[in-house]
């Protein structure tokens, strides 16, 4: 077992997860059930398939849910991308939260990729 708290990936993602919360507080109410759950589902969803894989037994296992939470990173951004177009986040703070999700997803394709090399 991996303690997930340590991995740089699962701190960032985790620290990005609490700003989506905080930043979709703003969204109108008509979007609680539609944008905001899923733009805070999808985030959530990185750090907590990072600690569910760091539980697992194999590489293998870790690097199937390494993946997973590479495909809730892309959905994040999409959703990034769809509030920016709707005008419910400013183009500052869309910036902000493209760069750190984009680097959130480079750090688990280098995990991932680690995850896949045979170990020496």
């Amino acid at each position: 077992m991996r303690n997930f708290r340590n991995l740089e990936v699962w701190k960032k993602s985790h620290a990005l997860t609490l700003t989506v919360y905080r930043v979709t507080e703003k969204f109108p109410n008509n979007e609680k059930f539609g944008l905001t759950s899923q733009l805070r589902r999808a985030a959530a969803s990185i750090p907590a398939n990072i600690a569910e894989g760091g539980g697992r037994e194999t590489d293998g296992d870790f690097r199937r849910f390494v993946e997973i939470a590479g495909g809730s990173a892309c959905e994040v951004e999409y959703h990034f991308q769809l509030a920016h177009d709707l005008g419910l986040l400013d183009k500052d703070t869309y910036q902000e939260l493209d760069m750190k999700i984009n680097e959130i997803k480079k750090m688990l394709g280098s995990l991932s990729k680690r995850l896949r090399s045979p170990k020496s």
